[in-house]
């Protein structure tokens, strides 16, 4: 298990779990009843520390190296998963996967950010980055989705879009514009889930959609506390004052009702349970479904457009009227 810094304390009650048991082994002892209330304790001590996260710890656990990845939901979620490769026109971008799948006897396209579960995979997913081959490969597998009228659900978990010089010779904020307009008018059901990492165009070239929901302990923002903070402060040493200041947790985004729901996640976070964590998922997105095919295509595209038409607030300045020229 990989514990975090604020998880410290319950990384020594593990240890001394694991002690107990290896010396009721070694010496053939029955230790079944320490064993309980030291597990009591752990869980104790795990919701103690959950109740009370700051803004800087909910997104170290959004990165937590444990966490669930796309792949895993749509394995646990979605039996006959296709995969389906490549843009048609430049290369297959690994770090955004998709494909077909039947989600309890329903079709549906789904597709999401990979970011890799060990080093080698990470490189092989450039960690989650998307160059705009990706984003164009999940426009191609929406639009097959609505030739077919399968929904669309996406799953949402990436540092940002690739920033390198080849990513914006292609075309990055291009193909990026292209999904949101593109997204806003599909005429089938459309599912947004933000599972990790929530960052900038990266996230919203695919966060388009009739529901947006995140998982409890994820964020979603322009910037990353890190970025925020070299750019305000020339350090990184400010990370979590910039957490703090760009509230970008779910609770603050459903709050500023940029989101539509928050999916609980179990105590300790996703990767503490993430078979259950697939479970609430689907359990979350079946709703959503049920929802949405009562309404017609008109209807949801009209309020999708009408969601996204009313976020943020705005005041149009009355003109300014122009005073007579004086002539000579």
């Amino acid at each position: 298990m990989v514990f975090l810094d604020f998880e410290k304390p319950l990384e020594t009650l593990y240890e001394q779990l694991d002690k107990l048991r290896q010396v009721g082994e070694d010496g053939e002892l029955d230790v079944t009843e320490q064993i309980k209330e030291l597990e009591s304790r752990i869980r104790n001590k795990r919701k103690e520390i959950y109740s009370n996260l700051n803004g800087w710890q909910k997104v170290q656990l959004s990165r937590h190296p444990e966490r669930p990845y796309t792949l895993f939901y749509i394995n646990q979620m979605c039996k006959k998963f296709v995969e389906l490769h490549g843009d048609r026109c430049v290369k297959d971008d690994k770090a955004i996967v998709g494909g077909l799948a039947s989600l309890d006897g329903q079709p549906v396209v789904i597709l999401g950010h990979q970011k890799g579960i060990n080093t080698k995979m990470r490189q092989y997913r450039n960690f989650g980055m998307a160059n705009p081959e990706g984003y164009r490969k999940a426009l191609r597998l929406m639009k097959l989705a609505e030739r077919f009228n399968f929904p669309v659900i996406t799953l949402i978990d990436t540092p940002g879009a690739y920033p390198g010089i080849e990513a914006e010779e292609r075309g990055q904020a291009e193909a990026i514009a292209r999904n949101l307009i593109e997204m806003a008018q599909l005429r089938v059901p459309v599912i947004c889930i933000v599972i990790g990492e929530g960052a900038s165009g990266g996230a919203i070239g695919i966060g388009v959609g009739d529901r947006v929901y995140m998982l409890e302990y994820t964020w979603y923002s322009v910037i990353s506390p890190e970025s925020c903070s070299s750019i305000l402060w020339h350090s990184w040493d400010y990370k979590e004052q910039a957490a703090e200041a760009l509230k970008l947790t779910s609770d603050h985004m459903l709050e500023f009702g940029l989101i539509d729901g928050v999916i609980k996640e179990p105590v300790g976070g996703a990767h503490s349970a993430p078979e259950e964590m697939a479970r609430l998922l689907k359990r979350q997105i079946k709703k959503a479904l049920a929802e949405l095919s009562e309404m017609t295509p008109e209807a949801r595209i009209a309020a999708r457009i009408n969601k996204f038409d009313n976020m943020g607030e705005f005041e149009v300045a009355a003109p300014v009227e122009e005073k007579p020229k004086k002539r000579k």
